[in-house]
């Protein structure tokens, strides 16, 4: 080859090369583009369309509800479901911990599997049959829903690489039916229904985040370092006043007791004196929020915040405090009254019991329970006064804690009384109250005078530690300290002088306590024959009050009247006393009021 033939073959080799180059050269600077510079842009676009991407729920952990001391009574923990790729389902090659190598089969695997989930293993292998035969293609075919940690963990230990596990979070209460109608519960896809759950739901709400990523290659694997994260936040903690050990006890005790009297049901109620907070709030038929569908729909809330009723002789006490606070009686202050009675006005009342004509005290008339005599005190005050006074000690004032589904009961207006009401009310009929009214108006006697608002919820902490205290209003001074007092000893008089004075007796101290039997209205105008809502209130030591207790019973049977809850309260004060190591005092009131003049 001559010179001039070699020059020009070197040129275009040169040429060639130059342009390989210069293509690769612009290669190299589109993929740099692409990867590095306008990577984040790329990836974000993937995001936005679904295309080559994915993305997984990251689930956050609703908030815990504890008692006063701590005791967790709700919880959230993980479940998994189970699902399977009937694609890649076949025999395993294995090596055992000797080095032997083995084959597993897919009906081994299926059996193992089985074991776990408590299924057949022809169950199983009949899902991935069905699964192949009615779409071929498909890589995924559900076994199970929400299997626990363990089983989870035991189904990993198998080390299947065709089983995939799908987590979320799943409610659980540990002391199953413990305070189980206060706590609430959820629905099957998280919503907080009833209770506590419902109630501080803004509280215990827990945000759940995401994380996406890149797929890459025809398996659609993961890229590293593609992620992209929204963490999730758990929900905040919610704490109650309750005593969960306390209440365990006045669960079981109010289900015996509730039982015994053979009634539709029963509560127990118990609060601090000082302080309004509810220690214990137990019913029975009660609820185990892990299994609500196991609980007749009735009693599926709580009995406690949820019923009305006429509140009847436990309210009689209430007529003697607004008397001695107006001045126009006090504990000695008498009256005449007959076991029956007919009104100028036309009201017929009668007593419990029959009896000649009485020189009742006012004291008196409390510790015997005298409708007749009460009317005859009440009128000692005109209809619009007792009706202030009524709803000063909460009767008609709206719910008392703001619990899911509380009752408010009613009052009606004075001017609407007819005959029979301007009486009825001095004895605690005509109107409707709630557990937690009736309590309070306890509570604020014992309280020399002073209503301290009911709580049940203590505090919600958040997720990142603040401690917000629960709102709670202002106490609030009702009656005066030297009424106060002088009611507080006729119901200590009550407690030791009245009619299941025996049957209250707490070895050590003195009880404060007065009964009340409410008609049940039958739904048509009338009232159910024989058939009674039956309660009784008392605080102790009787002398120092500490705590409230309160004992309903709706229609109890063997004891048709409200000697019914006498036994639960003294099994419900004995307890309370001794849980919160009360020290003992005097056991009979320190003046012994006379009952007659």
């Amino acid at each position: 080859m001559n010179p001039i033939a070699k020059r020009s073959s070197r040129r275009r080799t040169m040429i060639a090369a130059s342009a390989v180059l210069i293509v690769l050269s612009g290669f190299v600077v589109r993929l740099v583009d692409i990867q590095v510079v306008h990577a984040e842009e790329h990836v974000a676009d993937s995001i936005s369309t679904g295309n080559m991407t994915g993305s997984e729920t990251l689930y956050g952990a609703r908030g815990p509800i504890v008692d006063a001391e701590g005791v967790v009574m709700a919880s959230t923990t993980m479940r998994y479901d189970v699902a399977i790729d009937p694609t890649l389902v076949g025999d395993i090659e294995r090596t055992a911990d000797d080095g032997t190598e083995y084959v597993q089969t897919w009906d081994e695997q299926a059996s193992l599997i089985a074991q776990i989930l408590g299924m057949d293993a022809a169950e199983i292998m009949q899902i991935v049959a069905n699964k192949r035969a009615n779409e071929p293609e498909s890589q995924w075919a559900q076994l199970a829903q929400s299997v626990s940690t363990a089983q989870y963990q035991a189904l990993r230990d198998l080390e299947v690489p065709y089983l995939t596990y799908t987590s979320q979070p799943s409610r659980a209460y540990p002391n199953g039916a413990v305070a189980g109608n206060l706590i609430g519960f959820e629905s099957s896809d998280g919503e907080a229904l009833a209770g506590i759950e419902r109630i501080e739901d803004s509280c215990l709400e827990a945000k759940d985040g995401k994380e996406t990523f890149v797929r890459g290659g025809a398996n659609g694997i993961r890229i590293p370092g593609s992620e992209k994260v929204t963490p999730a936040v758990d929900g905040g903690e919610v704490q109650l006043t309750i005593d969960s050990d306390l209440q365990w006890y006045m669960e079981q005790m109010i289900a015996e007791e509730t039982q015994n009297q053979r009634a539709v049901a029963g509560t127990v109620t118990v609060v601090d004196v000082h302080t309004g907070e509810i220690r214990a709030a137990a019913q029975y038929p009660s609820m185990d929020p892990n299994d609500v569908a196991a609980t007749d729909p009735d009693y599926r809330g709580s009995l406690i915040f949820g019923t009305v009723f006429e509140p009847g002789s436990t309210f009689k006490p209430i007529t003697a405090s607004m008397l001695l606070e107006e001045g126009v009686a006090t504990p000695m202050t008498t009256t005449t009254a007959r076991g029956f009675e007919e009104f100028p006005n036309g009201a017929r009342i009668g007593d419990s019991f029959p009896h000649g004509q009485y020189t009742y005290t006012l004291a008196g008339a409390l510790i015997d329970s005298s409708n007749v005599a009460l009317s005859k005190f009440g009128e000692l005050l005109p209809d619009e006064k007792r009706y202030e006074w009524l709803k000063r000690f909460g009767i008609g004032g709206g719910p008392v804690v703001g619990f899911y589904g509380e009752e408010s009961g009613w009052i009606r207006s004075p001017d609407t009384w007819d005959n029979q009401t301007h009486y009825a009310t001095t004895f605690g009929q005509g109107f409707t109250a709630t557990v937690p009214q009736v309590i309070s108006a306890y509570q604020t006697i014992a309280n020399g005078g002073v209503k301290v608002p009911l709580s049940l919820i203590a505090s919600c902490t958040t997720p990142d530690g603040e401690v917000r205290e629960a709102e709670k209003g202002e106490p609030e001074r009702i009656i005066s300290e030297d009424t106060a007092e002088q009611v507080r000893l006729m119901l200590e008089n009550v407690g030791f002088q009245g009619p299941v004075a025996e049957q209250i007796k707490v070895p050590g101290y003195s009880i404060a306590a007065k009964t009340g039997t409410a008609q049940k209205t039958n739904g048509n105008g009338g009232y159910k024959a024989g058939l009674y809502f039956t309660s009784i209130v008392g605080f102790a030591p009787a002398d120092d009050p500490q705590y409230v207790v309160m004992i309903t019973l709706d229609e109890p049977k063997r004891v048709t009247s409200s000697a019914a809850t006498a036994p639960a309260l003294q099994k419900a004060m004995n307890h309370v006393m001794k849980e919160y190591r009360v020290m003992p005092g005097p056991t009979e009131p320190e003046t012994l009021l006379p009952k007659f003049k």
